[in-house]
């Protein structure tokens, strides 16, 4: 008999947050994709895993066997989440296989990773109303049993203190951040890319640095403080053996309906929430007036619509919303979206082929931009700058980027940041907007920010 997306509301309302510390604190391989922004509609998967897939190559191998693993059990529609599949990472240098482009850096955690969830929660935030999902034929045998624990477990939740010392979790970090460029070599390579854009080389250059921290921080604690600090719409954290991402990522990168529509919302554009209501409105007001943010964006959008067109049918896409300003805990973003439809016989995997690395990463034109900063960045950026999220097995992806990211593994704490520089950048601007980024990152893992 095929199996089929069973579903069982429990009947009382549980916190995402509560349900995750009660379930899977210390679950070896874990993920809770958190919408913790707590707009209407959104809803938070959580859940763990025995099955993994990882990989360490850059080529697109990782690809087919994702695809091999949703087309094992496929499931009809149901709703507009997610019905169970793969969740986790694709890193940044992938882009060896999806642009054909030799990868000259191996970065120390694995391309990607990914967990089986062949069960999970669904978890409604404006309700609270938790959803039980699981692949089977009915709530029998191995699966009622399940069941039946989780719901018995969340009547009497546990709640794991993190932020009082006397239970040993508490961030413990020593000093302060470890810029891997200084501001005068970051403030170098900028000029470089100008020099690269002036030549005609590129029209837009996403440079990016990294800060390292040594901690024994407990990653689960220090993501509790993340989303308490920066409640966004595609936050998340996905624990795969000894390496943990905590994600709280304002941009989705790709999403791909069943039926086969495609929509990216890139994010180009950046400036701090005001202190006052009148100065953040005036800081609103400059980022969407701005030539610059805005030839940025546009650039980008143009970069997605070509990416996106590779892979839909002629006349599809389209820019349904150009430069909107969203704003978050710490700054306002220009966004715009991106809309196509698959052409006959493409996947949302083929999509994700086509875009991959999102432009808003690299810069635009992506092949020549990957170059230059391959160059002038000399180290691999890892999973920064990659996608997280889930392909489902109704065939629905949907995968943020690894933007405003904490990477955990035993060496300590890793947190990329970077921006767009165009030919009106100001460098000093443009440093000063990495450090802006970087900033309530470093300070959940108590660093100061050097």
């Amino acid at each position: 008999m095929r199996q089929r997306l069973l579903t069982c509301p429990l009947g009382f309302p549980v916190t995402a947050s509560t349900a995750f510390q009660t379930l899977y604190a210390s679950a070896e391989n874990a993920f809770w994709l958190d919408s913790s922004s707590g707009a209407p509609g959104t809803r938070s998967y959580l859940g763990s895993a025995t099955r993994t897939l990882t990989s360490r190559s850059t080529d697109a191998t990782v690809f087919d066997a994702l695809r091999a693993g949703v087309a094992a059990h496929p499931v009809a529609p149901a709703g507009d989440g997610f019905a169970l599949g793969w969740v986790g990472w694709l890193g940044y240098e992938l882009r060896g296989g999806t642009t054909a482009e030799p990868v000259a850096h191996a970065p120390a955690q694995p391309t990607a990773a990914f967990l089986w969830a062949d069960r999970a929660l669904e978890i409604d935030h404006s309700t609270g109303e938790v959803t039980l999902l699981a692949l089977g034929d009915q709530w029998e045998g191995e699966l009622r049993v399940w069941r039946d624990e989780v719901t018995e477990a969340l009547r009497h939740p546990i709640e794991h203190d993190f932020d009082r010392p006397a239970t040993g979790t508490k961030p413990v970090t020593t000093g302060a951040a470890a810029w891997r460029y200084s501001d005068e070599r970051y403030l170098a390579m900028i000029g470089e890319c100008q020099r690269a854009i002036r030549a005609g080389d590129a029209y837009q250059l996403c440079l990016t640095s990294e800060a390292f921290v040594e901690t024994s921080a407990d990653p689960l604690a220090v993501y509790l403080a993340l989303r308490r600090a920066s409640p966004v719409p595609h936050g998340g954290f996905i624990r795969v053996g000894e390496v943990a991402l905590l994600s709280a990522s304002p941009e989705q990168f790709l999403a791909v309906s069943p039926d086969g529509v495609v929509e990216s919302k890139p994010i180009k554009g950046t400036r701090a929430r005001g202190g006052t209501a009148e100065a953040d409105e005036r800081l609103r007001a400059e980022l969407l007036a701005s030539d610059k943010e805005r030839a940025e964006n546009l650039m980008i959008v143009d970069l997605m619509r070509n990416d996106i067109g590779r892979v839909s049918e002629v006349g599809s896409v389209s820019v349904p919303s150009l430069l909107a300003v969203e704003s978050y805990a710490q700054v306002h973003q220009l966004v715009s979206t991106v809309r196509g439809r698959l052409a006959p016989g493409l996947d949302g995997i083929d999509a994700v082929v086509s875009c991959f690395p999102a432009g808003s990463m690299t810069g635009a034109p992506k092949l020549s931009a990957t170059r230059i900063l391959d160059r002038l960045e000399d180290r691999p950026r890892g999973i920064y700058s990659g996608a997280f999220g889930y392909f489902g097995l109704d065939g629905r992806v949907d995968l943020a980027m690894v933007i405003r990211s904490i990477v955990i593994d035993p060496s300590g704490a890793t947190v990329g940041a970077g921006g767009g520089i165009t030919a009106l950048s100001v460098p000093e601007e443009e440093l000063a907007e990495v450090k802006l980024k970087a900033e309530a990152l470093l300070a959940v893992l108590g660093a100061a920010a050097g």
